[in-house]
């Protein structure tokens, strides 16, 4: 098992980035929220799982702990892949989506890219008493809806994005982090910042 990776930043990509540790480069697949945080040329330190299947050998990489604990949570739910599981983090900040399963949000959950209504439920029924609330509590206040967004500037964004064609729970899971990380961005910054993360 390969549960840490410490080196350097050489490329990152859509879905995913390139590490180099010990004169080997990895390809580790992480969700929005840890791809934003790395810097080509820049160390990275990432919490780990190395996932073989009979066809591919995957290795995914995050930037906390609480983002490790909630893809093991989902993965352990049957029919829930490391991918699908890697989609809901990538969809919404950690606390949003542990909320959305604690308080059985469903609509939430199935609005996500690859989740159906059958499967945002059973996420529910099997993983309800085991998030830990702490989770769902986002460091900015506003309960269960963590993925809210309440500026102008926030609003005009998630509008024009959705304009777009981009899912709902992406795209305000999205402009909440960027909002959390600097309240005082402009709605075509957040815009153009969203793009990059959701390409």
């Amino acid at each position: 098992m390969i549960a840490y990776l410490s080196g350097t930043v050489r490329e990152v990509r859509e879905h995913s980035a390139v590490v180099v540790a010990g004169g080997v480069g990895y390809e580790v697949q992480c969700p929005v929220s840890t791809l934003g945080k790395l810097t080509v040329g820049e160390t990275a330190e990432l919490n780990t799982r190395f996932i073989v299947r009979e066809d591919a050998q995957l290795l995914f990489g995050f930037h906390d702990a609480d983002s490790v604990r909630v893809f093991d949570l989902l993965t352990s739910v049957s029919g829930v892949g490391p991918k699908l599981a890697l989609a809901l983090l990538s969809a919404m900040p950690v606390s949003a989506l542990a909320a959305g399963l604690l308080g059985g949000d469903v609509k939430l959950l199935s609005s996500v890219s690859g989740v159906g209504k059958k499967t945002a439920e059973r996420l529910v029924l099997e993983l309800q008493g085991k998030i830990p609330e702490h989770l769902a509590a986002p460091a900015t206040g506003g309960g269960a809806k963590a993925a809210r967004v309440t500026s102008t500037a926030g609003r005009d964004a998630v509008d024009a994005l959705l304009a777009l064609g981009f899912r709902e729970a992406q795209v305000r899971g999205v402009v909440a982090e960027l909002l959390s990380a600097d309240p005082e961005l402009s709605a075509d910054s957040l815009i153009r910042k969203s793009l990059g993360r959701l390409r």
